[in-house]
């Protein structure tokens, strides 16, 4: 019938908890609902998904999930509907024993994006436990005659592990002429006493049985009860008294062994020995008092005997009696409270939970990477805990709900300078003094393709024999990729272009795409070919991809060398250089003479075309001389190429407004000066469409010797290599003519030869 009555009970609460289920909290981000205690597995709690604002079709694919902070998984998520579910028996008094309030803190965490909520389930107190007496029997002795009415004997009470109406425990004692039972209240407690209504006679009733019955305040009442034997005894009549009914104590937790808690004193009027005393806890003691404290039966003195823990137990009541020596002897009682002060004996916990293996080193500010939650057992500043990590880490703390902190990306993080952060976070309290309590947190940082492949040099230069074998190895080149694994794999390409009358580039050359090592396909013919410029591509495998690219040449850069050759001999063989034109201001140095090589080097006079004009002259009687005029365009940043067919002033074409980077090679023929100038611009790179292209290099060959040449009077032309319309000028001329300048020089003509 009782099993009836209580499912009844659970039927009604559960109603009533479906239609007042507590609802969301815009302010504090947090679900509160309520279940009774004892509820069966699959009974409703909540439509989470619903409170929380999540769409129940996204639950899977955002992979939501919920974490219970050191309990058992009570409850569940069904992820069809949302619903939040019983999915464990809950035993409120297992679970928080006397506490006026049970709940459990719940975090339910989504992806795309991150989130997190708080969700608290109260567990709400049935009448589940009747009340329990600590003994089946309890025993007095009351001396006949000698006791008044009136008087009052304690009694041990029962417990209830129920809170609330469901503990508030009523006595009733069955059917008696002499007695009846009353609670007290001193301090703060209740105390079941035994009331004497009418005086004891020995002679007519020697022993008297009782029972007394308690009952709670639940719907329905249950019962506990105990046997009560009253024996009528003769003797004394003066029980021994103590000066006080309740005596109140605090005490440090932690005190040691032997640790004076209070002496009692009780007086008794009677004399000899009928007066003598002994103090003695009640028989009906629980055993956590008997385990923590004793009596010195002579003296009185309580004194600690185990370990007294604040965390375990707050107050001891404490039922002492203090019996004379009479025949028959008389008892006196009384009470003793003892609080436990709290100490901060308690290190706080520290729990780190982490939510990814790594993170990308392109992830943004505000990333959460772990959670942490603390806790500590202690109570009041000892139980107050801050949490922290070191400082200058690109991570910081935030404190989302109660004792539950985020550890968040705070900057942006480089895997190429630091790969991983071993983060230390401390939980320390405020008790004096105080305590702590560390975990570490590895983060690795995982790599993104930021790098795109470099080249240790931008331009490089190679001279081939004619004639060389088809799939002659020419050169290799290698590029680097600072990332890791695909993200640093390198592949070389070459960026094809036409060469001469529409011949593909790869009809003349092919570079292997995981070596970089450059081969012939074809033998060269120097009589058809004699300057092949191309450009060689590095790109990594990362998505998306990138590739290498060019610099630029900057102030006191090394533009090119000239190099002069003269067929004569003995002292008429030196070579004086001068930069005739007014763009030689760019070229601080002009033309250095080292030997018969002549550098000119980029200055810093801001102006975006130079045009120079290079005199080569020797030392014989009369001097011989040639001249050359080349134009440049600089630009300061990188440009899609763009060639003009349209030309400025006469026979000058117009420049190329791009970032460049050139080199000039001077080859020779028997009994000429020639001057081969190869103008390398920076192309720009077109991947496909998951490319994306960054600082690159490239490669330039240039023919060993120079084959035939053609004759033409002295002019200028400008050297301009675009997209679509590269080109590369060979100027080649002879210092044998003999025509003479208004100035008294003797000029040379240019001979020029176009090649690719």
């Amino acid at each position: 019938m009782a099993l009836l009555r209580r499912d009844s009970l659970i039927t009604r609460q559960l109603l009533r908890l479906v239609l007042l289920h507590t609802a969301w909290e815009v302010g504090s981000g947090q679900v509160r609902y309520s279940v009774p205690e004892e509820s069966k597995h699959g009974t409703f709690v909540g439509r989470l998904a619903q409170d929380l604002g999540l769409e129940v079709a996204e639950l899977v694919s955002r992979m939501f999930r919920m974490v219970s902070k050191g309990r058992r998984d009570y409850f569940e998520v069904n992820l069809q509907n949302g619903v939040l579910f019983v999915n464990s028996r809950v035993d409120r008094e297992e679970l928080c024993g006397q506490s006026p309030l049970c709940a459990i803190d719940l975090e339910v965490i989504v992806d795309k994006p991150l989130r997190i909520f708080h969700v608290q389930v109260e567990i709400q107190d049935i009448n589940d436990n009747a009340p329990v007496f600590s003994v089946n029997e309890q025993n007095l002795s009351i001396a006949e005659s000698l006791t008044l009415p009136g008087s009052r004997f304690p009694l041990e009470g029962a417990s209830d592990a129920d809170i609330g109406t469901n503990s508030l425990l009523t006595y009733k004692i069955s059917s008696s002429e002499n007695f009846i039972v009353e609670e007290e209240t001193k301090e703060k407690t209740k105390s079941l006493v035994l009331v004497l209504k009418k005086p004891l006679d020995r002679e007519e009733i020697p022993a008297h049985h009782l029972l007394v019955t308690a009952i709670d305040g639940g719907k329905p009442e249950l019962t506990g009860t105990v046997q009560l034997v009253i024996t009528v005894l003769d003797a004394n009549d003066n029980a021994p008294i103590f000066n006080q009914s309740v005596y109140q104590i605090k005490l440090l937790e932690n005190a040691p062994n032997g640790t004076l808690v209070i002496k009692l004193n009780a007086t008794d009027m009677d004399e000899g020995i009928n007066k003598n005393i002994s103090y003695s806890f009640t028989n009906h003691m629980p055993q956590t008092i008997k385990k923590n404290f004793r009596i010195e039966q002579n003296t009185g003195e309580i004194r600690v005997k185990g370990n007294i823990d604040f965390e375990h137990m707050t107050l001891f009541e404490i039922q002492v009696e203090a019996k004379d020596k009479g025949n028959p002897p008389l008892v006196g009682h009384c009470k003793v409270l003892i609080d436990v002060l709290d100490v901060n004996d308690n290190a706080p916990e520290l729990a780190v939970t982490s939510l990814s293996l790594s993170v990308r080193e392109d992830s943004p500010p505000g990333t959460v990477v772990a959670l942490v939650s603390v806790s500590d057992r202690d109570s009041g500043d000892n139980g107050k805990v801050t949490c922290s990590i070191p400082p200058n880490l690109p991570f910081q703390l935030v404190s989302t709900f109660k004792n539950y902190h985020s550890l968040v990306l705070a900057e942006a993080v480089d895997r190429e300078r630091v790969s991983e952060y071993k983060i230390l976070v401390t939980a320390r309290d405020e008790g004096a003094p105080s305590l702590s309590a560390s975990s570490s947190i590895l983060v690795p940082i995982a790599d993104v393709n930021d790098n795109a492949p470099a080249f240790p040099q931008p331009v490089y230069t190679v001279f081939v024999k004619e004639n060389n074998p088809p799939g002659a190895h020419l050169f290799s080149v290698s590029a680097s990729d600072p990332d890791l694994r695909e993200n640093a794999f390198v592949s070389y390409s070459v960026v094809e272009r036409s060469v001469g009358e529409q011949q593909p580039l790869s009809s003349y050359i092919s570079v292997h795409s995981e070596s970089g090592h450059i081969y012939a396909v074809q033998p060269f013919d120097y009589e058809e070919l004699q300057v092949l410029q191309f450009q060689v591509s590095a790109s990594d495998a990362g998505f998306p991809s990138l590739c290498g690219n060019v610099t630029s040449a900057g102030a006191g850069h090394v533009v090119g060398k000239i190099r002069a050759v003269d067929a004569d001999s003995g002292t008429t063989r030196g070579f004086a250089t001068k930069c005739r034109s007014r763009g030689c201001g760019a070229f601080p140095g002009g033309c250095v003479q080292r030997g018969d090589q002549h550098h000119a080097g980029l200055g810093g006079d801001g102006r975006p075309h130079q045009r120079l004009v290079i005199l080569v002259r020797d030392h014989g009687e009369p001097a011989l001389s040639a001249t050359a005029t080349v134009s440049l365009s600089l630009v300061e940043s990188p440009q899609a190429v763009k060639w003009d067919s349209r030309q400025r002033g006469g026979s000058e074409g117009s420049l190329v407004d791009m970032n460049v980077s050139l080199m000039i090679a001077i080859c020779s023929v028997s009994g000429l000066f020639v001057l081969v100038i190869v103008v390398y611009v920076g192309l720009r790179c077109h991947p496909g469409p998951e490319v994306m292209c960054g600082p690159g290099k490239a490669t330039v060959v240039c023919s060993s010797e120079v084959g035939s040449w053609s004759y033409s009077q002295r002019q200028s032309r400008n050297l301009c290599v675009g997209e679509g319309t590269a080109k590369n000028d060979l100027m080649v001329f002879s210092p044998n003519f003999p025509n003479s300048a208004e100035n008294g020089e003797k000029e040379t003509p240019n001979l020029y030869r176009t090649v690719g």
